[in-house]
């Protein structure tokens, strides 16, 4: 599994832009009303679940569990459009929607990094942008009244870590390839 990450190690660096593209708007304009928050996140649930689609799609000559990628994908896909055609959602529901999505995505990168960890090291990067999605999204079970702005500052400071986390993995992967 890892030749075939090392191979797309360009498609980690895309999803951890774009999530710290999402991560400079919620920190920069945290007075905006909750409208442009929900538009902001539909936009980065909507590009993170293309990118792991198409990632996924990618990967299905290679990999015979490429569904599951394709899985978180379509997740994040259905998040992003539900939370763009209907900005009306109420707080409550949006916040268990992005606690969903981070939970499950979560979930899937702690699993992933759990597999590839006898195949390469550095995989504690992935591992822990699962557990800072898993922490989102049960910090957000526990304080779903939060006001907009403090939801906004929690989902930036999530996009930032996972961001981050993810394009180190991307060019860590790229090196490893490089190195075999």
């Amino acid at each position: 599994m890892i030749q075939i990450l090392a191979k797309h190690w360009w498609l980690l660096v895309v999803r951890g832009l774009v999530s710290l593209a999402f991560a400079a708007a919620a920190f920069l304009m945290p007075k905006l009303t909750f409208e442009l928050v929900v538009l902001l996140l539909g936009v980065l649930l909507l590009a993170d679940g293309l990118v792991a689609s198409f990632a996924a799609l990618r990967l299905r000559a290679d990999d015979d569990e490429w569904w599951v990628g394709l899985l978180e994908g379509l997740v994040g896909v259905g998040l992003g459009l539900t939370t763009l055609l209907k900005p009306e959602i109420s707080a409550a529901v949006l916040v268990l929607f992005v606690s969903a999505w981070c939970l499950f995505t979560g979930a899937l990168e702690v699993a992933i990094a759990i597999r590839i960890r006898k195949e390469v090291t550095g995989e504690w990067q992935l591992a822990l942008a699962g557990l800072i999605s898993i922490a989102l999204g049960v910090l957000m079970l526990v304080q779903p009244n939060a006001g907009a702005i403090s939801i906004a500052w929690w989902i930036g400071s999530y996009a930032f870590f996972f961001g981050l986390l993810l394009v180190g993995l991307g060019f860590r992967l790229r090196r490893w390839a490089r190195s075999v």
